[in-house]
């Protein structure tokens, strides 16, 4: 991606446009054959969104769950040492 790349939304919005001028199947040929190619253009930035985005919840989540795992452990301890002093 570049920085004169649209956002997500613009992406996808300006992509569905597309599609619906595809549908109605009245462009000429080479109208509807640089639509086209926009619309694989678009398709791969939203895909790059995307792919980002599930990095980086991958990331949080792997974050998460090892800060869960350590509070799971100190919990686990603390009710062994609570046992033990009865």
């Amino acid at each position: 991606m570049t920085d004169q790349d649209p956002s997500f939304a613009d992406a996808r919005d300006e992509l569905a446009e597309i599609v619906s001028r595809l549908e109605t199947g009245e462009l000429p040929l080479e109208e509807s054959l640089a639509l086209w190619q926009r619309a694989e253009a678009l398709a791969n930035i939203c895909r790059d969104w995307l792919t980002r985005a599930s990095e980086r919840l991958s990331a949080v989540d792997e974050g998460f769950m090892g800060d869960s795992d350590a509070g799971t452990d100190a919990a686990t301890n603390a009710g062994t040492y609570a046992d033990d002093d009865d």
